[in-house]
């Protein structure tokens, strides 16, 4: 029999999917220039990345993780640091590679994990199911000789029953059961983030390839992970996780939303935002507009690195300034 999720619809979760549909339809419809969409999609890799490591304690920075991308040595980090995410850069190309795949099968899987795990693993074989106990924390995962059965039926839930709802509570859905089952020895937490992307790609909610909620898992990873343990204690109710998931999507859309922005301004300069960047440009759209001394004591940097942060915004016409030299302050440039 396949796996049956158990969850209530909220209104808090009705809420927030329409919000998700709404920022979609809006980055889906922008008009994008089409030489921008490679940017966008390295940025979101290098993102992804950098993320799902990270919340495993990688130590390597995004700049790091952008470096390791382009073929860049480096010198300090150790040789596993490196070798995790230079695994989690060709498991997000397998992925990319087969993201519209009707049907996946335990080959897809193991396949998967085999890059991700490869050389990294403290413990079992890369590609290949537990044969022994594992804990993850005080959570107990099923034995080792149930694990083959429980994604047996994850595949059939999968293939059939979660293309019936929206792709925004199937991924989260088998984000969380693959978790559960926990089939590897090691190396679950970055192959279960990476089947919850491949799910919103195969089901062309993220066709340009350029969303990373990841982000938003890592940083409060501490959340994250009650969420996930959350379900087990509410005795396999997903209600909670869904809602939770569902709110980081929306966050991550949100984020996406003004990177495209940045990409098409309409100044002379385009870039990519760095995460301070973002961090300022919503505190302006929560703000009508803000003083250089509220900028910099907000983002806890100082006052020439709060002119850094702004001066590519207001180049790329994100941003302008209001008032005189010593009066002035910023505010989001509107069209």
């Amino acid at each position: 029999m396949a796996y049956e999720p158990r969850f209530t619809i909220s209104s808090a979760l009705l809420i927030c999917v329409e919000a998700i549909a709404s920022l979609r339809e809006r980055i889906q419809g922008a008009a994008v220039e089409v030489p921008w969409i490679p940017a966008l999609q390295k940025d979101a890799r290098s993102r992804n990345v950098h993320a799902s490591t990270a919340i495993e304690g990688n130590p390597l920075t995004l700049e790091q993780v952008r470096a390791l991308e382009e073929g860049r040595d480096l010198v300090e980090p150790s040789v596993r640091s490196q070798r995790e995410v230079v695994n989690y850069l060709a498991g997000l190309r397998y992925v990319e590679k087969r993201a519209l795949k009707k049907r996946l099968a335990h080959d897809d899987i193991l396949g998967l994990h085999r890059i991700l795990a490869g050389e990294v693993m403290d413990q079992g074989e890369a590609g290949r199911y537990r044969t022994i106990s594992v804990r993850v924390g005080r959570y107990v995962p099923p034995r080792a000789d149930e694990v083959s059965g429980l994604m047996f039926e994850l595949l059939q839930w999968w293939n059939g029953e979660s293309t019936k709802m929206s792709p925004i509570l199937s991924s989260a859905i088998l984000h969380y059961r693959f978790e559960a089952i926990h089939p590897f020895a090691d190396g679950n937490g970055r192959t279960g983030r990476a089947l919850a992307l491949w799910e919103l790609y195969r089901r062309g909610f993220d066709t340009h390839h350029i969303f990373s909620v990841d982000e938003y898992y890592w940083e409060d990873r501490s959340r994250y992970y009650a969420a996930l343990d959350g379900v087990s204690k509410a005795s396999e109710d997903l209600s909670y996780w869904l809602e939770y998931a569902a709110e980081g999507l929306r966050q991550t859309l949100e984020r996406v939303w003004l990177r495209v922005q940045s990409l098409n301004a309409t100044g002379p300069a385009k870039l990519v935002l760095r995460p301070k960047q973002e961090r300022l440009l919503h505190l302006l759209r929560d703000n009508p507009s803000m003083a250089p001394a509220e900028i910099w004591k907000a983002l806890g940097v100082t006052r020439q690195g709060a002119m850094d942060l702004l001066r590519p915004l207001l180049d790329a016409g994100l941003v302008e300034k209001i008032g005189g030299k010593k009066t002035g302050r910023y505010s989001l440039r509107h069209p």
